[in-house]
């Protein structure tokens, strides 16, 4: 059955500019000097405290994905493991739940949002990919298997997409209890991959993002943890982990969702982060993105040994792993993203796909597409309607009607006056 985001002449705030192609990702504390080696199996040379150079910040504009593209050393798709995080119950994303799990919410009429995160890995070379899921996973579970079960390439055509569900083991009789737990529960088989980094993310959010730079900064800064950040407003700021920086980008304070005097201490002076003083008044905290990158044996250290009772990685590890005095970098990400874990946010990100001359975001993008289900649905047909900045599906067809900032989901499905 169809469904359609109503008209609404409104159209939303976006926080963040918008960007049709790759954005200008910032790396913070980059430096010139070559990326450190490697040892055998994956394990860092870590650089000495006095071989690191002093952090030098020189933002750079908003630039197209066709430009300056990344060659990652080793390259991605062998070095590199994508696990993607699927969510909790989505309570506030309800009615849109209630039979399915949050990345296979239906976006931009032909997509769910778990095409996001995985299109951003392809586009990335990021091509050994795992989706952990739990609740209400059988649209997900189908969705992934009919978009990405075939090879999908990579390093020899080891390219893969697999779905791990929660389970219950005589070892662990319980399901995953946040997503540091998820993680842990399949360290196993993650540990098993003769990877560098494992990259962390979310199911349900909505950006485009050259992952191949954020893990280049990760390595040239020496990092254990990488963090991506982005600059946040006090309205929306409670929702999020807040960090502080130093002035070599390094995480020295993190906090997740605080409140109250706790949230007044955590503004800082974005400025550092390359914003003109008028917008840095408007974005005074730094929030995370709930993306991260992790060097496999700091991973492997940090939920076996430092923190094994720790279920989430924003309130417990990452906080946890800056106290101990492990290098957690910020990584700024200057662009559109937007987390659909509301049934509002849900209804202004696709309203701001309609918006011109600039939507907030753009699948037509041929140099970083992203993917779906095919589906073999007939072209959509319009009759004698009047349809203003919408979005629709494949299969449809509309009669004598008038439509404005609407969306219609491929369906085979008759609009009639």
């Amino acid at each position: 059955m169809a469904t359609a985001t109503g008209a609404m002449a409104a159209t939303s705030r976006a926080l963040i500019p918008a960007a049709a192609a790759f954005p200008g990702d910032l790396g913070l504390g980059r430096r010139q000097a070559a990326a450190p080696g490697w040892r055998a199996g994956g394990r860092r040379l870590r650089a000495s405290p006095s071989a690191r150079r002093p952090f030098v910040f020189s933002p750079r504009g908003v630039s197209d994905s066709r430009s300056s593209q990344t060659c990652l050393d080793p390259d991605a798709s062998t070095s590199v493991l994508g696990i993607i995080l699927g969510g909790g119950a989505g309570t506030r994303l309800y009615p849109l739940t209630k039979k399915r799990a949050k990345p296979a919410v239906p976006l931009g009429a032909n997509y769910r949002l778990i095409d996001i995160p995985v299109s951003n890995c392809l586009n990335s070379n990021v091509s050994k990919i795992y989706v952990l899921t739990q609740f209400n996973s059988a649209s997900l579970n189908r969705h992934l298997s009919r978009a990405y079960g075939n090879n999908i390439g990579g390093y020899k055509n080891e390219g893969f997409v697999e779905v791990l569900a929660a389970q219950q083991s005589p070892e662990n009789p319980n399901w995953f209890q946040g997503t540091a737990d998820a993680v842990r529960q399949y360290m196993w088989l993650f540990e098993e991959h003769n990877v560098m980094e494992f990259l962390i993310l979310a199911g349900d959010h909505l950006y485009r993002m050259d992952y191949q730079k954020f893990i280049q900064a990760h390595r040239e800064t020496d990092a254990d943890i990488t963090v991506a950040a982005l600059p946040m407003d006090e309205q929306r700021a409670t929702a999020f982990g807040l960090m502080k920086i130093d002035d070599e980008g390094r995480i020295i304070e993190f906090s997740e969702k605080p409140k109250g005097e706790k949230l007044k201490s955590m503004m800082v002076d974005t400025t550092i982060l390359g914003l003109d003083p008028e917008r840095a008044k408007e974005l005074p905290y730094i929030a995370s993105m709930g993306i991260y990158v992790f060097s496999k044996d700091v991973m492997l250290r940090l939920l076996r040994e430092n923190f094994p009772a720790a279920n989430d990685f924003g309130s417990e590890v990452i906080p946890g792993a800056t106290e101990i005095g492990m290098r957690v970098q910020a990584y700024l990400y200057d662009g559109y993203w937007e987390d659909i874990g509301t049934i509002e946010a849900f209804y202004n990100a696709n309203l701001g796909i309609t918006k011109k001359p600039v939507p907030d975001f753009s699948f037509y993008d041929r140099s970083a597409p992203i993917y779906t289900q095919p589906r073999y649905l007939p072209p959509s047909k319009v009759l004698d309607a009047d349809v203003t900045d919408s979005v629709i599906g494949e299969g449809c067809v509309i009669k004598v009607r008038s439509f404005l900032h609407f969306h219609l989901w491929n369906a085979f499905w008759h609009l009639l006056s």
